[in-house]
């Protein structure tokens, strides 16, 4: 995420065992186990993310329940969590955060298929909505929220949106961020949407949504739409230098995360 050398820290081909295997719910799985600046790595089964969960089934409710999950941030808007509305274990405890609002006009893979004939220009529009995210005020909002409930150090988390690929990426990179760990992790981790889980079944899913909004976009599009690229995070962080001069100082403005907050995320999150 952050240009820098390679170092001591960094860990390598940390891929596949983080994924959660579920048959309803995508892109669920563990980002905790990077190393952290200054030693350490950030602690697993912790930390969750994934897309939405209206098509779980049983055996994934029980899965996830399993996981003792204690707080629930969610990124989709109202209209979102009306239409797709997330299915829970039953006396499942857990306390889901929310911005009472919108938090995009449309999730970000579908506002990008508005007028996304073919893989470049879906490529382009998705640059433009990461560029666009840090100005997102609800958006910013639950990444307080995020940052605010993980700092408390309650148990495990998950975050997640529609996808759990743009709203949820930024989120997650920017902790990583906030733990130390090596930018080359974090781009790793945000790029495992690409690879985790039942890759065909999510870009069917998508598929459907996508055309149902914007008509006959091909399979090529499609697959960009549902996935990420290196270059929306170039993007998300190109905006916020631009604005604010750091992505520290980003965090510390805009999401609320001083000193004192930074050392609790790392006390509580970081072996």
């Amino acid at each position: 995420m952050l240009a820098s050398s390679h170092s001591e820290w960094h860990s390598q081909g940390m891929g596949t065992d983080r994924t959660v295997p579920l048959g309803g719910v995508h892109n669920f799985r563990d980002y905790g186990g990077y190393a952290a600046a200054g030693g350490g790595k950030v602690k697993r089964g912790l930390l969750y993310r994934s897309g939405q969960h209206v098509d779980a089934s049983d055996d994934d409710l029980a899965v996830i329940d399993a996981l003792d999950i204690r707080h629930i941030i969610d990124f989709r808007g109202d209209s979102e969590r009306a239409h797709s509305p997330c299915r829970r274990a039953e006396g499942c405890s857990a306390e889901v955060h929310f911005y009472d609002g919108e938090t995009a006009n449309l999730a970000p893979h579908l506002e990008a298929a508005t007028g996304a004939m073919d893989e470049e220009t879906a490529h382009a529009a998705m640059e433009r909505i990461y560029h666009n995210l840090p100005n997102r005020e609800p958006v910013l909002w639950v990444m307080r929220r995020y940052f605010d409930v993980l700092s408390k150090g309650e148990g495990a988390s998950l975050v997640h949106c529609l996808a759990g690929k743009d709203r949820t990426g930024m989120a997650v990179a920017l902790l990583h961020h906030v733990l130390g760990v090596h930018p080359d992790d974090a781009m790793e981790d945000f790029l495992l949407t690409n690879t985790a889980g039942n890759i065909d079944a999510r870009v069917a899913a998508g598929a459907s949504a996508v055309r149902a909004r914007w008509g006959n976009i091909s399979d090529d599009t499609i697959r960009v739409l549902m996935g990420v690229d290196a270059r929306y995070l170039q993007a998300m962080r190109k905006a916020v230098e631009g604005q604010h001069g750091s992505l520290d100082v980003f965090i510390s403005n805009a999401l609320d995360v001083d000193d004192a907050k930074r050392d609790a995320l790392r006390l509580h999150l970081v072996d």
